[in-house]
């Protein structure tokens, strides 16, 4: 039998973030001022931050 490759294997598991509120947070991507801009926001109190780990 033949061998799956190690790059292969990998996990279907999401890591789900939730704000302080009980809101879930969401990752979305803005273009601004020429760059771009990964940003996390709650979906219930819409409050934006840098990274989900910032929400703590």
């Amino acid at each position: 039998m033949a061998q799956i490759s190690k790059n292969a294997r990998t996990s279907s598991a999401t890591h789900h973030f939730y704000c302080p509120c009980g809101g879930e947070i969401k990752m979305k991507t803005i273009f601004e001022n020429g760059k771009v801009k990964n940003i996390a926001e709650c979906e219930k109190c819409k409050r934006v931050e840098r990274r989900p780990s910032d929400f703590k």
